[in-house]
């Protein structure tokens, strides 16, 4: 049997090529969008699919900040890198990424199977602040696929000073930043860039 008539031959079911060139191979990152408003029922959509994506113990530390309103943009801008922050101020909406290095609490609703597995936790906060940060950004990557899907351009930056995000919208709570993704609806390809290479799989991978 071929390679392709194995994987044709699989029982689970597949995307078809159209969403993969949506979600990956035509999908670009987003520097220039329409006027339009993203509505929040739609954002809010988009997290009720991709929360569902696994991460360690199902700790789910991704939390997310919705910049709207004018001065919030401002106050975000202030902390974003020169070169960013004409983005954040064009963007029809701008989500903060975050981890919570509180998720430990959640715990007991989260994994009904072991209600316990939080206590262990609390008294190691450097433990929390690994956890959270590594599995947000896992779910970061699942946060940008989802709004792909949903038709939606995303460009996402970490060029900051997230000490100085974190200061001034997460003061006193257990939040910290990871990324700002510019969101809204491409205006064409939403870039002037030529699309950069990737490497080949020769180029990432070994089979031992």
């Amino acid at each position: 049997m071929t390679t392709s008539e194995l994987l044709h031959a699989t029982p689970a079911p597949r995307a078809d090529e159209r969403t993969l060139d949506l979600l990956f191979r035509d999908a670009r990152t987003t520097g220039r969008f329409l006027d339009t408003p993203v509505p929040d029922e739609l954002l809010r959509d988009v997290h009720d699919t991709v929360r569902w994506g696994p991460t360690a113990m199902n700790t789910v530390p991704l939390r997310m900040l919705v910049v709207r309103s004018s001065d919030a943009r401002e106050r975000l801008a202030a902390h974003m890198s020169e070169f960013n922050r004409a983005r954040v101020l064009a963007a029809p909406v701008t989500l903060v990424v975050a981890a919570d290095t509180d998720f430990h609490l959640h715990l007991p609703t989260l994994t009904p199977h072991a209600p316990t597995s939080g206590d262990g936790l609390a008294g190691v906060p450097e433990v929390r602040a690994r956890m959270a940060r590594d599995n947000a950004w896992l779910q970061t990557g699942y946060l940008v696929v989802g709004l792909r899907a949903a038709g939606l351009g995303v460009g996402p930056m970490t060029g900051m000073d997230a000490d100085g995000v974190d200061g001034e919208f997460f003061a006193g709570t257990s939040w910290r930043t990871l990324a700002v993704l510019n969101v809204g609806w491409p205006d064409g390809e939403g870039t002037d860039r030529p699309r950069a290479p990737r490497l080949a799989w020769d180029q990432v991978a070994r089979v031992v």
